[in-house]
């Protein structure tokens, strides 16, 4: 698109949102797994762990922060780019369009699409490492047509490659006093070190949230996770499990992505961590007590082991499509 076509506020673009639809696996994406036959054996195989030793728990976390230093706009649309470095961008949206998307493209070329809401400043990651990003905002004109308000190209160089992974974000979103963060505080304080605090985080929210069968029939276009919703009705969609474990383990300072994209056939969301002692742990499901084999939180809530080891094999069904 050429530089005339960023310019115009008349332009009217056509704007296809993906739209993350419940996923179904065997006997559904979520619900309370059966007992197998594994899970004693799983118990023994689980380490000693050293009753004196404790993780340093972050008390203070990492929170995004509009500081005014490097900003583009006009005068309903606000980008701050003070923290690029960091991993992120602050939006604003204070105009009259009943709705309002921005898309940020990376620079591997994929495109992500998000909602604005109205006023207040939005945190957005920036996941494609260093380089050129393009930035849109775009004003519902009718039907599904958009026009361009407003467009911008950044330059991005990281502070640290984890930064992008490190801070709330619109899809997992907290603050310091968010229940969630304060749940995953103290699983930290119980916990010897990060692949313990990451594996009593999965125990807690594979045990405690069931899937919401009502709300994956009748997902709102443009849904957004609410962790602390999710904590507090203990119920939700493949995306809420995904986002109150990356709002947790991030709070607690461990680089986590809330990725999104295919599983099998299906629209799905899980995570992956960064363990300082094996790197980032990926497209694994069950946890041993000495090795991860798989880190989708909606699965392992739902199925017995044998269903999900056969399901998941090699990793393979597990395409990413966007990491948040």
């Amino acid at each position: 698109m050429d530089q005339k076509a960023f310019s115009s506020l008349h332009l009217f673009v056509f704007v296809l949102i993906p739209v993350l639809t419940a996923v179904s696996f065997f006997t559904g994406c979520g619900g309370k797994a059966p007992a197998s036959d594994t899970d004693t054996e799983d118990t023994k195989k689980t380490q000693e762990k050293d009753p004196g030793k404790k993780r340093e728990s972050v008390r203070q976390f990492l929170l995004p922060s509009a500081d005014g230093t490097v900003v583009y706009g006009i005068e309903t649309i606000s980008i701050d780019a003070s923290n690029a470095a960091e991993g992120y961008i602050m939006v604003q949206y204070t105009g009259d369009a009943d709705k309002v998307k921005m898309q940020i493209t990376i620079p591997a070329g994929t495109e992500y699409t998000y909602n604005l809401g109205g006023g207040a400043y939005e945190a957005f990651p920036l996941p494609g490492g260093n380089g050129a990003y393009h930035i849109e905002v775009l004003e519902h004109a009718y039907d599904d047509m958009y026009a361009l308000a407003f467009a911008q190209d950044i330059d991005v160089a990281l502070s640290d490659e984890f930064k992008p992974f490190l801070y709330p974000n619109q899809y997992a979103w907290y603050t310091q006093e968010s229940e969630a963060a304060a749940l995953a505080l103290s699983l930290s304080d119980e916990s010897a070190d990060d692949l313990d605090l990451v594996e009593n985080v999965y125990r807690y929210v594979t045990g405690n949230v069931s899937y919401d069968k009502e709300l994956a029939a009748n997902i709102p276009a443009g849904y957004i996770p609410d962790v602390d919703r999710t904590l507090e009705s203990g119920k939700g969609i493949c995306f809420d499990y995904a986002a109150l474990m990356t709002a947790m383990l991030r709070s607690q300072g461990i680089p986590t992505k809330l990725e999104v994209g295919y599983s099998g056939e299906a629209y799905h969301a899980w995570i992956d961590v960064y363990l300082t002692e094996t790197g980032w742990v990926d497209k694994i499901i069950e946890f041993d007590g000495v090795d991860w084999t798989l880190m989708d939180p909606t699965l392992a809530a739902g199925n017995n082991r044998s269903s999900v080891e056969e399901y998941i094999g090699d990793g393979s069904n597990y395409i990413t499509k966007y990491s948040y």
